[in-house]
């Protein structure tokens, strides 16, 4: 059969710094950075849960992050757009998610908005901080512009996504990343991958494919940051990473290794891991006692066919369901090694107190229960062995023949203390962990800020502030809207902020919009809700009715901004 053609990547071999430990007090190399100017990088995780990390309550072993936390601002209440590509889109643009064409996901639409990939009517942080001579690159996964195999039609697709097939990855490279102010890119550009043999793995412009039997997509993003920076601290100028990783997004892949650290640790089940997560919360003062923990989702709450969240004590195939989140948590603990050696080359290079690095999560955890018929989950491996689709106890998860997710009872508990799941916007769909941590910038370290709130709206405006660039009007001619974000420095810096006004989320047809401690939200053909974030931010206790007035106000400023950004009734109609 036909195969797409590729060339093969030669993948660093840094697997050294995992065991050569840096002293913080060493006398740090010299380099050639000779400007104040910050370097900057991004790390974003995928549909990782807001409870899942050490520092965030979670017993998942996160030693680079938690050390990120204590050197670092850890916020409370940070959100994200809900879902991958609006998130993504937001991150880079510091605008809605509609306003730069992902107002769904990557596909079309034939609406404004929706059209399935970035516009031409955004600027990236790439493209703006490389006018302001900043080097700029990219590692791991991109998912916003349009693919092939979404029109795809049954078994060619399934050929495609196996590599059987010359098929381009996407109609056009226009919308990559090298095209949108990167110079260099390293990953996937899918949303959904295996970690073991991605069929969207490309290098700038050209499909690649791994050289190494043993391949691992977070690995390999690690690895390439790492060469990124090493190359990048050698030049005068400073430079913004953006470090996309695929952890721990579905398909449940890990190594033997990384699973078998939790063999054990999930066998308690879901109730009691949402027990000992919220009550560690509480104690780390990141959520109230008052707040209570929400409650199991219901079949409702799930809206997507699925079965209600039961009592561990009911569930069938425990050690199945205990397997698959010790993957998951194997995933994370994988990613977090990366982090590591990301900060310990940092430190080799002497460039790490003037580096602003971000953690965050694209969106809560994912409820979603893996079916075959999927237009992105392919039936095969390369060299052709069955690869089983599916959350069925019969097939373990953890390797490239396996495709299964956690499921939404362990997506509750990574959501520990909150509603809900990516997708929705209650607050388990919306709120991430968001870590920024930056010595040369005056940040009080270990601070955890549980006042203000922060969007991934405002990483654009906040970065750009802190590398002394400028969000332009235009780019290359065309006009560019504001960025709707806020400028977070003084935020983390612990000095008086701002009143942000109304912030506002819609996916498919979910919707809410928070104006300081006052949230309305909205499922997709639901009625409105009303809750004070404050006294009930898990959104138990509905005072819609008590406050009619205030449900008014927010759904007036939702309206506004529905009709400002072109939010469109959901399904689109073309």
């Amino acid at each position: 059969m036909p195969r797409r053609s590729m060339r093969f990547l030669a993948t660093p071999c840094l697997v050294a710094a995992l065991f050569t430990p840096v002293s913080l007090n060493a006398q740090a190399p010299t380099t050639a950075q000779s400007s104040r100017r910050p370097n900057v990088i991004i790390i974003l995780a995928d549909d990782m849960g807001f409870s899942d990390i050490g520092c965030y309550g979670g017993e998942i072993h996160t030693p680079a992050l938690d050390q990120l936390a204590r050197e670092g601002v850890r916020f409370t209440q940070f959100y994200n757009m809900a879902r991958c590509c609006p998130t993504r889109a937001s991150i880079l643009t510091g605008l809605y998610p509609h306003q730069t064409g992902l107002g769904h996901m990557n596909q079309n639409h034939g609406r404004p908005g929706y059209e399935g990939e970035l516009n031409d009517h955004c600027v990236t942080i790439a493209e703006a901080l490389r006018q302001s001579g900043y080097r700029t690159g990219m590692v791991g996964k991109w998912h916003l512009c349009r693919l092939n195999i979404a029109r795809a039609p049954g078994e060619q697709q399934k050929a495609m996504l196996a590599f059987e097939n010359d098929t381009p990855i996407s109609p056009s490279t226009d919308n990559w990343p090298t095209h949108r102010g990167f110079e260099e890119f390293w990953g996937t550009i899918p949303g959904v991958d295996s970690f073991y043999d991605p069929y969207g793995l490309v290098h700038n412009d050209e499909p690649i494919r791994p050289d190494r039997a043993d391949f691992y997509y977070t690995d390999f993003i690690t690895d390439h940051t790492i060469e990124m920076i090493d190359r990048y601290a050698r030049d005068e100028n400073p430079f913004f990473l953006y470090v996309a990783y695929t952890a721990p997004h579905w398909p449940m892949q890990a190594r033997d290794e990384d699973i078998k650290r939790y063999s054990d640790t999930y066998k308690v089940g879901w109730d009691a891991i949402r027990e000992e997560r919220f009550s560690r919360l509480i104690e780390l003062g990141m959520v109230k006692k008052e707040w209570g923990l929400s409650p199991r989702a219901s079949a409702k709450s799930l809206n997507d066919g699925a079965s209600a969240v039961g009592p561990w004590e009911d569930a069938k195939a425990k050690d199945w369901q205990a397997q698959r989140m010790a993957v998951y948590a194997g995933m994370i603990e994988c990613m977090d090694r990366g982090v590591g050696r990301i900060a310990a080359t940092l430190r080799k290079a002497g460039i790490d107190d003037n580096t602003l690095i971000v953690f965050l999560s694209d969106n809560g955890a994912c409820q979603e229960n893996v079916r075959p018929e999927w237009y992105d989950i392919p039936d095969r491996t390369r060299d052709g062995r069955k690869i089983h689709v599916g959350n069925r106890p019969e097939h373990a998860p953890g390797p490239e023949t396996v495709y299964q997710s956690y499921g939404p009872a362990w997506a509750n508990a990574s959501n520990t203390p909150f509603r809900r799941f990516k997708h929705f916007t209650e607050e388990g769909g919306i709120s991430a962990p968001c870590i920024v941590r930056w010595p040369a910038g005056r940040l009080e370290p270990g601070r955890i800020e549980k006042k203000h709130v922060g969007n991934v709206l405002d990483l654009m405006p906040t970065i750009l502030a802190a590398a002394g660039a400028i969000y332009p009007k235009d780019y290359q001619g065309r006009p560019i809207p504001p960025a709707e974000g806020r400028n977070l420095l003084p935020v983390l810096r612990g000095t008086p902020s701002f009143d942000r006004g109304a912030l506002c989320w819609e996916h498919e047809g979910n919707r809410a919009v928070r104006i300081g401690d006052w949230k309305l939200v909205a499922p997709h053909r639901e009625p409105w809700r009303l809750y004070h974030m404050t006294e009930d931010r898990t959104e138990l206790h509905d005072v819609a009715k008590d406050h009619l007035e205030k449900v008014a106000e927010l759904k007036a400023a939702y309206e506004a901004w529905a009709n400002r950004c072109g939010v469109q009734p959901w399904p689109i109609r073309q």
